[in-house]
């Protein structure tokens, strides 16, 4: 059955203008925007220029004194309008998050109501947002004098965000430079312009100010945003490759770069295998695999590798593989078809080096089967690299220092799941792997909105979540009482 047939309720495709000073601008070259599952035009959107950047930033600047004398509960009330509409218009937005990603309807909704805890957990840091006093009479030259630290909005944000939340992470941009008072420059994901047009109709019907948001579009304005010296910060969430350009064209520049990771969980000998597979499984597959913390390799002592693989294969062939506008459907596409031969190849690689599908592997236009591999090797690409797919390898091991070992020694370090009854092997990890997280009795894919998210080497730098991603988008200011 070909990619076009496969649905008859197909729409008319979207004109997506872009947001710059509080008005709404078409441009003159557009790009079409492709359902990954059908093959069907979803939306033209906006190749943004360099006039259009100029204008965003220009208006972001113009803004910035305003946005910052805002008082904090004005900022804090303008979150939860957001908020509050987000969810109003779920259904919609998920329905055009499912056609632009592939991303499974159920899930694209969860995502988004899901949304609404960044928006009301940034309202609420935006009355927090707090200084310091520093003592000084720990030394002759400050006895009696009166020192404090506090904190400013930075300025000008640009923000650049992926497709595989499109939703979610835009509002980790989003919300945390509102709360802190600064103006926000935010560019798009190529694949998904329409759901972050829908999230910019949102922040303006809430009444966000002209040139507070502004937000543009494709595949070439993103270098240009980040080089121009009117940015004062730079977030970013995408893969490791594209930080590290950022980070080469910050100069001094504070960034935030949540980048990629490869996802590895350890299964102890004393873990609740029947607990922890079907974790594993489904976390592996969830988002199609698209995500930085999805579940790609796991590590299972020999003692109880036999019973987890076929634990996990049984978990795998649950899942239905399908139509993302389909409710009961649990895995979608990948982002498009080039990103599933990738997947594919990978596949074949491993399989070539001596590995076994245990399950799934083939590929449909941009779908992947959920696959589980059995058999690799750490140095095949399907465990060292990010697959970014609905893959999970299986590795059996004698030795848990060796494995800590191999994680701390990857150029990836984002979140480690490890299952465990043993307290003392527990805090063995914590200690002895370094990643940015280490998820205790649960998968590396484990993450709720107002937490320190973010890793460590590849992986990133610096930490997401509201009261984090203030604090980076914020400045210190030193006040001596110098009598």
């Amino acid at each position: 059955m070909s990619q076009t047939s496969r649905h008859n309720n197909d729409v008319s495709p979207t004109e997506i203008p872009m947001l710059i000073d509080g008005g709404w601008r078409g441009a003159r070259d557009t790009y079409e925007v492709r359902d990954p599952y059908r093959g069907t035009v979803v939306s033209h959107a906006p190749q943004s220029s360099q006039a259009d950047l100029d204008d965003a930033l220009n208006a972001a600047v113009a803004a910035k004194a305003k946005a910052a004398a805002t008082p904090a509960y004005e900022r804090a009330a303008l979150l939860r309008r957001a908020g509050t509409l987000l969810v109003e218009r779920a259904d919609a937005i998920a329905e055009v998050m499912a056609r632009e990603t592939g991303k499974a309807v159920k899930d694209a909704k969860a995502e988004i109501v899901r949304s609404q805890d960044t928006l009301s957990l940034s309202a609420e840091e935006a009355v927090r947002i707090e200084g310091e006093q520093i003592p000084l009479d720990a030394s002759a030259m400050g006895a009696g004098k009166i020192c404090f630290m506090l904190r400013f909005p930075v300025g000008v944000v640009a923000g650049i965000t992926p497709f595989n939340a499109p939703v979610n992470l835009a509002c980790h941009k989003i919300a945390p430079a509102i709360a802190a008072g600064n103006t926000l420059v935010l560019k798009a994901p190529p694949q998904s312009p329409g759901v972050v047009h829908a999230l910019a109709k949102i922040f303006t019907d809430a009444g966000t100010p002209p040139g507070v948001l502004n937000v543009l579009y494709g595949e070439t304005i993103g270098p240009a945003l980040v080089r121009d010296p009117r940015v004062d910060f730079i977030t970013f969430t995408g893969s490791s490759r594209v930080g590290a350009e950022i980070k080469a064209a910050s100069g001094l520049r504070r960034v935030a770069l949540e980048l990629g990771g490869n996802g590895v969980t350890i299964v102890h000998e004393d873990a609740a295998i029947a607990e922890a597979a079907p974790v594993c499984a489904r976390n592996a597959m969830r988002l199609a695999g698209q995500s930085c913390i999805s579940v790609q390799t796991v590590y299972v002592h020999r003692s109880l590798y036999d019973r987890f693989v076929d634990l996990v294969v049984t978990e795998v062939k649950k899942l239905k593989l399908g139509d993302p506008l389909d409710q009961t459907t649990d895995v979608g596409t990948l982002i498009d078809e080039r990103a599933a031969q990738r997947v594919e190849a990978w596949i074949n690689d491993a399989v070539s080096g001596g590995a076994k599908v245990l399950t799934g592997g083939k590929r449909h236009g941009a779908q992947i089967e959920p696959t589980v591999i059995a058999g690799v090797t750490p140095t095949m690409k399907v465990v060292c690299d990010e697959v970014f797919g609905p893959v999970i390898s299986l590795l059996p091991y004698d030795d848990i220092e060796a494995v800590f070992r191999t994680i701390s020694a990857s150029r990836f370090g984002l979140q480690t799941g490890i299952f465990t009854k043993s307290m003392e092997l527990a805090i063995r990890a914590v200690r002895g792997i370094r990643t940015g997280g280490v998820i205790l009795n649960g998968s590396s894919t484990w993450r709720t909105d107002q937490l320190a998210y973010g890793g460590v080497k590849d992986s990133g730098i610096g930490r997401e979540g509201p009261r984090y991603s203030i604090r980076d988008m914020t400045e210190e200011r030193m006040v001596l009482f110098n009598y």
